[in-house]
């Protein structure tokens, strides 16, 4: 049995908000591996207490994943035995900047990649590749990608991770993995949590959009970024590369919730607590949405209420990770309340 050591990872997209918590999981993998980032923007230059890493223990290569010259360099420059593509924009952006970073740049980066001779290719999907606005019981990776994308986003995520999983070559001593993380949460997250902080601070947080029944994932960061890691390791393993490559897997905490228990759990640790709880019905809010985009396209305003995020709010969207468990050896470390906690805890720090 040979099994390769990950000697050198670069890491597309480690710049970002899931970026760092790769390069601090490899990291505390093993301290003597060489870590590269590969970004449009350099890395912070101060970080979270949180953080065990030096950011000048790390080099940084800039470009655009989508040039063929400048993915080539940083590959040829590091001589990684691992890329981890984590690169996407984030939700709400237009649908070319999506097709651009996601479609042609995963197209790219699959390219190089495999003309330099990169064995480990782990791509950074997304568990919403699965759904298009109908409640998720349970889903395992059997359950098919709609027909009808439910937004550009999850609908370019789903292109690209078809193209890593037929670009797996055993052959060629090439071999790909697609995560699907649900969710994700934790400390650098300039979405979630500090969103839900600011409806606190508006007093809106008394609103609620369904009757919160429905049972939804949410995942800690730094497990997403374990999975990572193992992902990589079993690659690297010859006695487990064929079986676990060309393969999708579900990364959740594995411990589905009520969709609002993640806010007033933030909310709560905050001192926040409302007394009485205004509950606007599903079909409510989705005409409300509706009336909002309309009123907000009157005025060329970006609507606070959509459609969209009504189905996502409402939704059952829940995964079974039974694959990554036993195939990917994946444990979720973090708790979903100890994830809060760190999550709060680098909100206060002063960044």
């Amino acid at each position: 049995m040979a099994v390769e050591e990950i000697n050198s990872v670069l890491l597309i997209g480690g710049a970002g908000f899931l970026g760092l918590h790769l390069i601090e999981q490899f990291y505390k993998n093993d301290s003597e591996t060489h870590i590269s980032v590969f970004d449009v923007r350099p890395l912070p230059e101060k970080l979270s207490k949180q953080f065990t890493f030096n950011p000048q223990d790390i080099r940084f290569f800039k470009g655009d994943l989508t040039s063929e010259s400048d993915v080539l360099h940083a590959m040829e420059q590091t001589r990684a035995n691992v890329v981890v593509h984590a690169a996407s924009p984030m939700h709400g952006g237009k649908t070319e900047i999506y097709h651009k970073v996601n479609v042609e740049g995963t197209k790219n980066v699959l390219s190089v990649a495999k003309k330099v001779g990169i064995k480990a290719f782990v791509y950074t999907s997304s568990a919403g590749v699965i759904f298009n606005g109908q409640d998720i019981h349970n889903a395992d990776e059997t359950w098919p990608i709609p027909d009808i994308p439910m937004d550009p986003y999850n609908e370019t995520k789903a292109i690209a991770e078809e193209m890593v999983l037929k670009a797996n070559d055993p052959k060629s001593n090439f071999y790909t993995i697609a995560l699907r993380p649900a969710g994700i949460f934790g400390p650098g997250d300039r979405q979630l949590v500090p969103g839900l902080r600011s409806v606190a601070k508006l007093g809106q947080s008394k609103f609620q959009l369904g009757d919160n029944n429905n049972l939804f994932d949410w995942t800690y960061v730094g497990n997403v970024a374990d999975a990572h890691v193992l992902a990589a390791k079993k690659i690297l393993n010859s006695s487990t590369a064929e079986t676990v490559s060309g393969e999708t897997y579900f990364v959740t905490n594995d411990t589905p919730t009520y969709f609002w228990a993640l806010a007033r759990t933030v909310w709560k640790a905050d001192g926040h607590i409302d007394k009485k709880v205004i509950v606007l019905q599903r079909s409510v809010a989705v005409l409300a949405g509706y009336l909002s985009e309309f009123f907000s396209k009157l005025l060329n305003k970006e609507p606070g209420l959509t459609p969209f995020r009504v189905k996502i709010v409402c939704a059952y969207r829940y995964h079974n990770i039974t694959k990554a468990k036993e195939l990917l050896g994946y444990t979720p470390n973090v708790g979903i309340e100890e994830g809060i906690k760190k999550t709060l805890e680098w909100m206060d720090e002063d960044l």
